[in-house]
């Protein structure tokens, strides 16, 4: 959304800090032999507390209050009773809402214990791509730049990016324009960066993969090629000089 007020700015700021607390509060809540639904049902509480909806269920009908994705689920991951953390999971939380008609949206992906299976280094390029890009972003500076930071830097890890998942903005809904803020470059792509609008920025970091693909349950994705994806995502202010990062209450650079 562009914000054209102080009290439109004080919303967005609202409703981002409280989504950057609930994956923090959430990220900090998960323990071994914890069900991804107990993990859902405490970020539940955590919007409730604070008079906000999630955005997934009010947009979609998703069936939990926050996407958590476990090991080889790319995204969407639906919280479940059945589906038990274990010592070394690589666990993605996304958690969007919306407050008092404004939305913000924000995720991380992190290791579960003992990192036993040698995922940190996947979790450490996606946060670390995700701050090169952002701080690279101003009013005026073309989308498709973006994209290209964060191709490039994954080729530097060794490491891929998924084509089919984005970006976007993001204030009066959950996703608004620009619709495809993509982790590569596509040339023909002339749109730019506005100066005080809200975006939310987010990496797809993966192993083996490049496009993300549909489980029967008509909601988790996966990688088509197998493999692991990090997500990592922030929900900013554009201006003429370094962004604002609206979420940085979730501490996923700490």
């Amino acid at each position: 959304m562009s914000i054209t007020s102080e009290s439109e700015l004080l919303g967005m700021k609202e409703i981002s800090e409280v989504l950057g607390t609930a994956l923090k509060l959430m990220r900090a809540y998960a323990k071994v032999g914890m069900t991804t639904k107990e993990l859902d049902d405490y970020g539940g509480e955590i919007l409730k507390k604070y008079g906000a909806k999630s955005a997934p269920y009010l947009t979609y009908g998703f069936p939990g209050h926050t996407c958590i994705s476990v090991n080889e689920e790319a995204a969407h991951g639906i919280p479940s009773s059945d589906k038990v953390l274990r010592n070394g999971d690589l666990i993605n939380i996304d958690v969007s809402a919306e407050l008092n008609d404004f939305w913000a949206d924000n995720g991380g992906s992190f290791v579960l214990g003992e990192d036993i299976h040698n995922h940190q280094p996947l979790v450490d390029a996606s946060k670390e791509i995700l701050r090169k890009a952002i701080f690279q972003i101003k009013g005026g500076g073309k989308i498709s730049d973006i994209g290209a930071v964060i191709e490039n830097e994954a080729k530097k890890y060794k490491l891929k990016v998924i084509k089919n998942l984005a970006g976007h903005g993001v204030g009066r809904s959950l996703h608004e324009a620009p619709e495809d803020i993509l982790n590569y470059r596509v040339k023909t792509n002339k749109e730019r960066f506005k100066k005080n609008t809200t975006v939310a920025i987010e990496t797809f970091i993966a192993t083996k993969s490049t496009i993300a693909v549909e489980l029967n349950d008509g909601w988790t994705l996966v990688g088509n090629k197998g493999g692991y994806v990090t997500q990592h995502e922030q929900t900013i202010l554009v201006t003429d000089k370094e962004p604002v990062i609206l979420t940085e209450s979730n501490g996923i650079w700490d």
